[in-house]
């Protein structure tokens, strides 16, 4: 069964504990939180702080996407906070598979994401180490955006590989993902979905994650 994400990204900032609440009501799976520095992408949101707080307002897994450029001076703090799911981005320059050794001995699950620039074969030597990869499938940064074709063999090499050798790695998706497409993109792989604008811009959060849901087709 594959899971949805929403990310609060597209969520109502000031009323972050009521929009979760709407998603886990309507059944999805993980709750994504797009974590941006403003160097790392074009964009600054939130850190650690608001994710502590976002583990006392609910149970549901906190996806955690570091789009910043020091993961490793971060990565306790999101620790700290109560991350489930720690992904960093391949190209940040404070990266290195020594964090993902660090969130397994905190006992949180590391996920690592490429851009549409990277190819896949630059994350192949991780994928034994990984409980997530995540494939962005537009310019990390802003939500909203359209989907990008690049992502779709990417997803498909990924895929094979998790499979063939029975990784415990999920494959996630993210970004241009609504109910126009995600029977295509699951085609490809993809397990796990992030929808921001396609969840918290359609206006009824419920009638939005049935729309996703019965257009998967699965």
């Amino acid at each position: 069964m594959w899971k949805l994400a929403p990310s609060i990204l597209s969520a109502d900032f000031a009323n972050l504990d009521r929009d979760i609440q709407k998603i886990r009501d309507a059944g999805a799976d993980y709750v994504h939180v797009d974590v941006m520095d403003g160097h790392f992408v074009p964009n600054l949101t939130i850190g650690a702080p608001v994710v502590k707080a976002l583990r006392k307002a609910t149970d549901m897994v906190l996806d955690v996407h570091l789009m910043i450029d020091r993961p490793d001076q971060y990565l306790d703090d999101f620790i700290k906070a109560g991350s489930d799911i720690i992904t960093m981005h391949l190209e940040s320059p404070g990266f290195s598979p020594e964090l993902i050794d660090r969130i397994h001995a905190a006992g949180k699950k590391a996920g690592v994401s490429v851009k549409p620039g990277t190819p896949a074969e630059a994350l192949f030597d991780l994928l034994p180490k990984l409980d997530l990869v995540l494939v962005m499938s537009v310019e990390p940064g802003f939500g909203g955006q359209s989907y990008m074709p690049v992502a779709d063999d990417k997803m498909r090499i990924f895929r094979k590989l998790i499979d063939e050798n029975n990784y415990a790695c999920e494959l996630e998706v993210d970004g241009g993902v609504g109910a126009n497409n995600i029977a295509y993109v699951r085609s490809c792989g993809a397990d796990v979905i992030v929808a921001g604008s396609a969840v918290y811009g359609k206006g009824d959060v419920d009638a939005a994650v049935r729309a996703l849901r019965e257009a998967a087709k699965d």
